[in-house]
């Protein structure tokens, strides 16, 4: 079977077993098209029992030097990327398939800078979820969408997904799949609810989507999953009104993702309690918000320590 054809069944494997999103195996499908078309161009026969370290070495030397669309090289967590796909790809033909090929144990990958987090702090947070015009049906939607992004630590594919007869809102929570088809039970603050509970007051139809389209012609076709929001637009509502509140960053729903972790580290969660609510398979990723932590410490310290304290 050719390199082609067994990429193609890995990325079905990730489909079917492994659960992945369908933009997950969009990325591996770029990442792994890009490496077999040098393939191609630079060992024409290769094989999979081909691919040594050597290969691998001069790949990376080749994204390296590659140039993105706007000219720049690529970033090298973009370079990361490639290379964990292609670790996956070489462990699913190592376990899955038995085909003799390089271990992907033995292909290290590029050591990363401390990522940077971008978040909001309260008075920013204030000034976004007060953006939105709550007279109009559009505007009730949009602060309710920002209550319950900041309430709830939601991915935005989580978000879009939402419809209204699997929110709870006596209880105040509700089942979401994240990545991975995991399963998580996510909480409403008590004034998210409220918004919630306010936005679908007002609305005059049945439809399914818990957030839907308020222009345009009206689709009641299968439920209304037609008038369902798209990421793309709950991309563009929280920049529209980021940059309506004057606010010093260019704030998207990870950001009030962000924010929804470092608030609740600063209050005082454990970190294992976040990684639940925030749905991480793994603690490391959750980890990235240490940096908050740390400056809340300092902050601790250069207000109690005696050295600190004028006489």
């Amino acid at each position: 079977m050719t390199l082609e054809l067994l990429i193609a069944e890995f990325l079905e494997y990730l489909e079917i077993q492994k659960g992945c999103s369908p933009l997950t195996i969009r990325e591996y499908r770029h990442y792994l098209k890009r490496f077999h078309n040098w393939l191609t161009e630079n060992c024409p026969a290769a094989k999979p029992e081909d691919i040594n370290l050597e290969l691998v070495r001069r790949y990376r030397l080749y994204l390296a030097h590659l140039r993105a669309r706007d000219g720049l090289p690529l970033e090298r967590v973009t370079q990361s990327y490639h290379i964990v796909a292609l670790r996956a790809f070489l462990r699913y033909l190592l376990v899955q398939r038995d085909i003799v090929t390089l271990s992907p144990d033995k292909i290290e990958l590029p050591k990363q800078g401390s990522r940077s987090i971008a978040f909001l702090n309260p008075e920013q947070i204030e000034r976004l979820l007060n953006s939105p015009k709550i007279a109009t049906n559009a505007g009730l939607r949009d602060r309710t969408i920002l209550e319950t992004l900041y309430s709830t630590g939601l991915r935005v594919s989580e978000l879009v997904s939402l419809n209204r007869d699997q929110i709870d809102l006596e209880r105040k929570e509700f089942g979401v799949k994240g990545k991975g088809n995991k399963i998580r039970v996510v909480f409403l603050s008590d004034t998210a609810a409220q918004w919630i509970e306010r936005y679908l007051r007002s609305r005059q139809d049945n439809f399914k989507p818990l957030f839907i389209r308020h222009s345009g012609k009206v689709d009641a076709r299968n439920n209304g999953e037609k008038m369902r929001l798209t990421a793309r637009s709950i991309q563009n509502i929280v920049s529209k009104h980021a940059k309506r509140a004057g606010l010093p960053i260019e704030a998207t729903p990870h950001t009030l993702r962000h924010s929804f972790a470092t608030d609740l580290l600063i209050g005082g969660a454990d970190i294992r309690s976040v990684q639940e609510m925030l749905g991480h398979e793994s603690i490391r990723t959750t980890q990235v918000y240490t940096h908050v932590t740390n400056r809340h410490l300092k902050e601790v310290h250069k207000a109690f320590h005696s050295k600190n304290r004028q006489a």
